[in-house]
């Protein structure tokens, strides 16, 4: 454990409880902290502030995971830290329909750089800085002594890591892992593949938003873009879609999709399934051929310098849906882009509005689900939005 002080006129985020310290408001930072490395910060009187863990010495030199000063690092904290986080979810979300959430959401639950998704018995952790991981073997006990599970795949294979300098780690750690896990979700049924699927496996932070859709959809027309394993299309089938069409670029992601709808004993004959880029299939579909449009793309903005480019991306797809769209038809839109506030994506849809010479009212706007909690000060936690429009 080592003292650092923040330098005095650096010491308001950490006071309002921000979790990141960036390197430039410490005093002085010792040569060769290895990451992981326990901190505490004081201010220039000595008195403490908070406690985290040394990340780097370029950037967010620090992140915090406590404010108690006499909190020790150990085995033990890590089950605190798991448990209160469990305890939410269970409270909240779990229930004899559900069974698959988000566990840990990093920063969020006071576990800065570390994600964990529970998949009915079954868990993923994904370390996303070298801190983090510094203490792995410490929070996989901790996991397996508290959640009990079946087992435990390491899915640490984001881009994130690179900015840290860290290779890509996946794998077995606790257990057995079956190639495909079966959930529940709002009494719905899906086939996940935890091992080589997107993220880990599945889109957890959309379940409110396909639990709105079932209102929208009873006698529609419905085209699902960015399907991936067909979690909307699950959804809106159930609520008395006519026709849902599945366009995904990932053919083993739409042959999951056609599992998930004979899983849930739906009309797979009402669906169809294609494979195609999306941007190219939307210019092709004639106008009014759907009443419906679904756009939940992967993030187009991965780094802040490439903000404008992903808006015009962003802001082209919508476009192109609105023209195909009618009067009375319906547009559910995401982001997932920390990059992109929930203003600027309502702002490029207003362009694209007004390109597809089409007025848009929301009907419902919607961000993080209660899985994915957000600190009120750590505005760079926020990352989905989903507007839900009329046209």
């Amino acid at each position: 454990m080592i003292n650092l002080k923040v330098k005095k006129q650096k010491t308001g985020p950490v006071i309002n409880r921000h979790p990141w310290v960036f390197s430039q408001a410490l005093e002085n930072i010792p040569d060769n902290l290895k990451p992981g490395t326990h901190i505490k910060l004081m201010n220039e009187s000595g008195v403490f502030l908070a406690s985290g863990y040394f990340n780097s010495y370029s950037q967010i030199a620090i992140r915090i995971w406590g404010y108690d000063e006499n909190e020790r690092i150990d085995k033990d904290f890590f089950i605190k830290r798991i448990k209160k986080a469990s305890e939410i979810r269970k409270k909240y979300i779990e229930n004899d329909g559900t069974d698959s959430y988000r566990l840990i959401n990093g920063e969020n639950d006071f576990l800065p750089g570390l994600i964990v998704d529970k998949y009915n018995a079954s868990l993923v952790i994904q370390c996303h800085t070298r801190g983090i991981e510094f203490w792995k073997d410490s929070i996989v006990e901790a996991l397996i002594e508290t959640i009990k599970p079946g087992g435990l795949y390491e899915r640490s294979d984001s881009p994130s890591r690179k900015i840290d300098g860290l290779g890509n780690q996946s794998g077995l750690l606790y257990g057995n892992i079956p190639d495909l896990i079966t959930i529940k979700e709002n009494g719905f049924k899906f086939l996940v593949d935890i091992k080589k699927g997107q993220k880990t496996g599945f889109y957890l932070d959309q379940r409110d938003k396909r639990q709105a859709l079932l209102k929208y959809v009873q006698d529609r027309s419905v085209l699902n873009c960015f399907s991936y394993t067909g979690g909307f299309s699950v959804y809106a089938l159930a609520g008395g879609a006519q026709r849902v069409v599945c366009v995904d670029a990932s053919s083993p992601a739409l042959e999951l999709a056609k599992e998930n709808i004979k899983l849930n004993n739906l009309d797979i004959g009402k669906c169809e399934f294609v494979c195609d880029d999306v941007k190219k299939y939307l210019k092709n579909v004639p106008s009014e051929a759907f009443n419906l449009i679904l756009l939940d793309p992967p993030a187009f903005i991965k780094d802040r310098r490439k903000k404008k480019e992903g808006m015009i991306g962003y802001r082209a797809i919508n476009e192109m849906a609105l023209r195909i769209l009618p009067e009375k038809g319906l547009l559910v839109t995401c982001s997932c882009s920390a990059h992109l506030s929930l203003q600027d994506f309502r702002f490029l849809l207003v362009e694209a509005g007004g390109r597809a010479r089409k007025s848009l009212r929301f009907l419902e706007t919607y961000t993080h689900g209660m899985d994915h909690p957000v600190l009120a000060p750590f505005i760079e936690g926020e990352y989905l939005k989903c507007f839900i429009f009329i046209v």
